[in-house]
């Protein structure tokens, strides 16, 4: 997942919580998520997408994010023992902080 910042914050790196084993790293002049080397819980990435994309809302430090169809179905399959995916197609697909929100609202997650 691609990350974008807003014109008010030039760096966001690093844990941005702790407990779902996911930050963000600067590569150029883009920041992506990561796993940590120490693991996630089986949800981790569901919710981390999720934060970015409910802080993405408010435009304070993170103006959108770019999140692949595919990415959001490995996700939200970790998060719900294969039980769920999006309903969105093909995988290579780009979906911003707003559908991203629209999925959790219409999934109930």
């Amino acid at each position: 997942m691609r990350v974008i910042l807003s014109n008010m914050c030039l760096n966001l790196a690093g844990l941005l919580e702790p407990a779902l084993g996911y930050f963000l790293v600067k590569r150029g002049d883009n920041f992506y998520s990561i796993r940590s080397k120490w693991g996630a819980p089986p949800d981790g990435h569901w919710r981390f997408i999720v934060l970015c994309a409910e802080l993405a809302q408010n435009h304070l430090y993170i103006s959108d994010i770019e999140v692949t169809v595919g990415e959001l179905d490995e996700a939200l399959e970790e998060a719900t023992n294969g039980r769920l995916q999006s309903p969105w197609a093909p995988s290579d697909a780009v979906c911003n902080a707003a559908k991203v929100l629209q999925l959790k609202s219409e999934l109930g997650l």
